[in-house]
């Protein structure tokens, strides 16, 4: 049964009916999990309904007897998530917690680049953060508990991170979005919790989108989001943004390299732009002939990346692949994960 509102967060999320955009894979998922051990009844959207089902199952095999419920939605559409807030809210009797967490990836060098990459980093990350914070609003405030939402930025919006500029510019939007609600709903019932993870092995490398040089691309991130020494692991992750929530946290940075460059970032900016430049002069260069491709999938270029890296990253890579791999299979990243292979979201 939903408590009273608890400015302090005390109430805990026992019996709250929380939405998860984005909750298909990867970090969402892996936050849907985190919630239906807390006592949530979780609502997850995403564009994929076969993925949708596939996390379904894995949640259900999980959390046996759970209420989880799956909707299709494209959150670049306001109408969609409009329907969204309300399937959630007549489902479990209105909607208490939301996580904006949908988005997407291209990796490619600028002049692989084309205005259309921009403005598809925009629709689904930044304004699909934009519909589901005021659709989800009308619902939060009705909450007994006290609404609460969750914005998913990255370090990329915090720093400009090379070969990721559309991400990046869509992050920091969501930066400033998160930063401006809270301002706006500060003495109201609702909370609004900005997330700024760093690398996470969530096998979104798979998911990702690589242009200029596709499989170099591919290698050189592969390798950094699998490597213990700067990633995160996602269950570790989603468990530190539900805590974030449950505690009504204004703004929290994951991983201990994103902390780092965050405060070097607000500390000497100058410095920190340099440093970036010089990371990007490592990355590969855009291929010399002709105008922008399409990107490739992940998956599609996986298998011949380690014939395109360097020896040293080459090694990186297997490093690091075989903890990314088993996320991505438990995360519901490969579209035919092997039997018995996708365990629990951990």
């Amino acid at each position: 049964m939903k408590g009273l509102f608890d400015p302090g967060g005390k109430q805990g999320l026992t019996g709250l009916s929380a939405v998860v955009t984005g909750g298909s894979r990867g970090l969402g998922l892996r936050i849907a999990d985190r919630l239906l051990a807390r006592g949530c009844a979780v609502t997850i959207a995403a564009r994929d309904a076969g993925e949708l089902e596939r996390a379904r199952g894995l949640l259900l095999r999980d959390h046996p007897g759970a209420a989880v419920r799956t909707v299709r939605c494209d959150v670049t559409d306001r109408g969609q998530v409009a329907a969204l807030m309300r399937q959630a809210a007549d489902a479990h009797g209105g909607v208490d917690v939301v996580v904006a967490n949908a988005g997407i990836i291209q990796v490619a060098p600028l002049d692989s680049l084309g205005t259309q990459d921009f403005a598809a980093a925009t629709d689904t990350i930044f304004m699909g953060s934009v519909h589901t914070a005021l659709e989800a609003l009308p619902w939060l405030r009705r909450s007994p508990a006290g609404g609460r939402l969750a914005l998913i930025g990255s370090v990329g919006g915090l720093v400009a991170a090379p070969h990721l500029l559309p991400y990046s510019c869509a992050k920091s939007a969501v930066s400033a979005l998160a930063e401006g609600l809270h301002a706006e709903l500060a003495g109201s019932s609702v909370s609004v919790t900005a997330v700024h993870p760093g690398l996470m092995r969530t096998g979104s490398h798979l998911a990702a989108e690589f242009g200029g040089q596709a499989e170099r691309e591919f290698g050189w991130f592969s390798a950094v989001a699998g490597s213990p020494l700067v990633s995160m692991d996602a269950g570790r992750a989603a468990g530190r943004v539900v805590s974030a929530l449950e505690r009504r946290r204004t703004r929290i940075v994951l991983t201990p390299a994103a902390k780092a460059a965050d405060l070097g970032h607000g500390l000497a900016p100058a410095l920190t732009v340099r440093l970036t430049s010089l990371a990007a002069r490592a990355l590969p260069a855009a291929p010399p002939d002709g105008e922008p491709a399409s990107p490739v999938p992940g998956r599609q270029v996986e298998a011949a990346a380690d014939r395109a890296l360097p020896p040293v990253l080459r090694r990186l890579r297997a490093w690091g692949s075989a903890l990314n791999d088993r996320a991505s299979a438990r995360l519901n990243q490969r579209r035919n994960p092997p039997h018995g292979a996708a365990g629990n979201p951990a």
